[in-house]
């Protein structure tokens, strides 16, 4: 059977789920896994990486091989689509991963004033300030605020934050630990806050969002990346990492930890039946949880999605929403959310970060549990002429 190495991307164009996050353990049974099937249709075929490689991600971020061998001394890395989606990786039969995949943050730029962009499926840090022009806050759920210089003051730019908050324990600015220990949904790290100076400097984007899986063997000797991007002090938070397969095994190393940027670890999660072979090095372990649940989507999933902001239809699955009110019009809006599959009153928070200053966020609930899918519109305020991002995930 001969093996491919350029690859062809397709999609099936399945739309990735906000922030839903899932509580309990689902255990699957060995006959389960014996049965278990990712869902990948072998489209892309063998593939064998032995150079550098950057895949363009397709709409629904999901690669399907037939296998996939990462090679010793080679790194695979994505780039991001139109949604920013994670990667999931699904293969009909073995993984074999003796090189390194990464989907890390990047630093902020030294000659753009812009923020570091996040992996695939993580935020991108807050802009830098310019004069008296404020820095922005880092994206996310996690995001650090923006702030003066020095990040290790009460008001110096905070580092983004995910599993674990930044390690400047002085700093009031740091972000907010969130996310569920499952991974489903899988989401990425969020971005440092900006610098103030003339000019300043922006934060390090959050470490993205990765999804392995195998239909029968998932063998890791080599490196799987998710590190949140650099910052003195306003870094990225580290992103998430989840391996599925009936057999994990390898000593490799999975790494979500910021062991130079002050910001918070990510998450990892290993669901698997056959441990005998399990030895990977995992980086922090405290990021670690492993379990059984032998399914990559499952069924009946909680979404939520905004689907109108300032009267513009969105469609489903595309947030988050980057705007501009000109002038004349009226702040005072609405931004819609729905609730699908949740059976229960969902707390909502809806967040308006700009380019420059503190982010607003506006908490509502939406009663899931009367009808599905169910509609909240949250009244907002959003500032004229001034270019808005809005983020929506539950509280």
């Amino acid at each position: 059977m001969k093996t491919t190495r350029i690859a062809t991307l397709t999609s099936l164009g399945r739309p990735t789920p906000w922030l839903a996050l899932l509580a309990g353990t689902l255990l699957a049974s060995p006959l389960a896994a014996q049965n278990f099937n990712n869902g990948s249709t072998g489209a892309l075929g063998d593939v064998a990486i032995d150079s550098d490689t950057t895949v363009a991600l397709p709409p629904d971020g999901i690669l399907h091989y037939r296998s996939l061998r990462v090679n010793a001394g080679s790194t695979l890395r994505f780039t991001r689509n139109e949604h920013n989606t994670p990667v999931y990786l699904l293969s009909q039969g073995d993984v074999v991963i003796a090189g390194t995949i990464d989907v890390s943050g990047q630093g902020a730029p030294n000659n753009i004033p812009t923020g570091g962009a996040g992996g695939p499926g993580g935020f991108d840090g807050g802009k830098p300030g310019f004069a008296e022009t404020p820095p922005g806050a880092g994206y996310g759920p996690g995001g650090g605020r923006g702030g003066e210089e020095n990040s290790q003051f009460p008001n110096g730019a905070g580092s983004g934050s995910y599993a674990t908050v930044s390690k400047a324990w002085n700093n009031t600015n740091r972000g907010a630990v969130y996310g569920s220990k499952l991974l489903i949904p899988l989401v990425g790290g969020s971005g440092g806050g900006g610098k103030a100076g003339t000019p300043g400097r922006g934060g390090g984007g959050g470490g993205g969002a990765i999804l392995i899986s195998s239909n029968t063997r998932l063998e890791l000797t080599g490196r799987v990346l998710a590190l949140g991007g650099w910052g003195e002090g306003n870094g990225g938070s580290a992103g998430a990492v989840r391996l599925v397969a009936p057999v994990v095994a390898g000593n490799g190393t999975v790494a979500v930890n910021t062991p130079h940027n002050w910001a918070g670890d990510g998450r990892i999660r290993v669901d698997t039946i056959d441990r005998r072979e399990l030895q990977l090095v995992f980086q922090p372990l405290t990021s670690l949880s492993v379990g059984a649940n032998l399914f990559i989507f499952p069924p009946n999933e909680p979404r939520l999605d905004m689907v109108q902001v300032a009267g513009q239809a969105i469609p489903m699955g595309s947030a988050p929403v980057t705007f501009q009110l000109p002038f004349g019009a009226d702040p005072n809006q609405v931004v819609r959310v729905q609730a699908r599959d949740w059976n229960r009153v969902v707390p909502i928070r809806v967040v308006l970060t700009p380019g420059s200053g503190d982010p607003v966020q506006f908490d509502a609930e939406i009663n899931n549990a009367a009808q599905n899918p169910a509609v909240a519109e949250v009244p907002v305020s959003i500032p004229v002429n001034t270019l808005v991002t809005v983020h929506c995930w539950t509280r």
